[in-house]
């Protein structure tokens, strides 16, 4: 990915926060992207692997190449699959060093919407797409769809003078709306463009589980935590916490989350 204030500089901080959410919904993203016996698929803004990996075990045949613009994520991802055939490499998602038609399918999850130039990222995607390749995309419905996140978005818009611009930031990105998607797609000139949404539930063993994996930095919303004073972060986890436990004793939560998905046909 070419990130702006995404910062992706701690794999292991990364795979705690959403690594472990991008894998769960990995599996239900490729059933949707119905990219049939494709051999060589191209996975965009790849991060730690997700997607990848679930590719490997859904695809055993399949050759898998990974891309990303963070070193610390591409060398994570390189050291999980010392034993399986994948590729991964570090690149610019906006400028891919790969040939006009080199792949028979081309995915992303959960990174276009993170791309400072997300028009010729998915012109890029379609460039490198074989004619008759599937293309497809998952990004989160910020908005109206990842509940465990507006629960701390909401909560800082009331307590830090910060906290609405980081809300709007989160909120309007390019892609994360209704139709958006399909509306890129089908600029970009692809056919049988389809989008729907998925929904898949982030289970948390405790407000522990919940909250600590944002203080380590990573991301957008880790960069947001992290960067807050010890009083404002205190002030904000004290009332994200009340809304966590939401009158109940400490212990399990149980969150919905929903995606945006997009395919369409070179």
């Amino acid at each position: 990915m070419t990130q702006s204030d995404y910062v992706a500089s701690n794999p292991l901080a990364y795979e705690r926060q959403m690594g472990r959410w991008s894998s769960r919904l990995a599996a239900n993203f490729i059933r949707f992207a119905r990219i049939g016996d494709a051999a060589h698929i191209l996975d965009l803004g790849c991060g730690t692997g997700s997607l990848a990996f679930a590719l490997a075990e859904a695809m055993p045949g399949a050759r898998i190449t990974g891309v990303d613009v963070s070193a610390p994520y591409i060398a994570y991802a390189r050291l999980q699959a010392s034993t399986r055939p994948l590729v991964f490499a570090q690149g610019d998602a906006t400028s891919l060093r790969h040939p006009d038609q080199s792949f028979d399918a081309v995915l992303s999850l959960l990174a276009l919407n993170f791309i400072s130039r997300t028009e010729q990222a998915v012109r890029e995607m379609v460039r490198v797409a074989k004619l008759g390749a599937v293309v497809a995309a998952a990004v989160w419905d910020f908005r109206g769809g990842l509940t465990f996140l507006r629960v701390l978005m909401d909560t800082a818009a009331m307590l830090d003078p910060d906290g609405e611009k980081f809300r709007a930031r989160m909120c309007t990105g390019l892609l994360t709306g209704p139709g958006e998607l399909a509306g890129a797609w089908t600029a970009a000139g692809l056919s049988e463009v389809e989008q729907a949404s998925l929904t898949i539930r982030m289970e948390f063993r405790s407000f522990a589980d919940y909250f600590e994996p944002w203080l380590a930095g990573q991301g957008t919303v880790g960069a947001y935590v992290a960067t807050r004073t010890l009083q404002q972060r205190a002030l904000i986890e004290h009332h994200v916490r009340q809304a966590y436990l939401a009158g109940s004793d400490e212990g399990p939560r149980s969150f919905a989350a929903t995606a945006w998905v997009v395919r369409g046909v070179r």
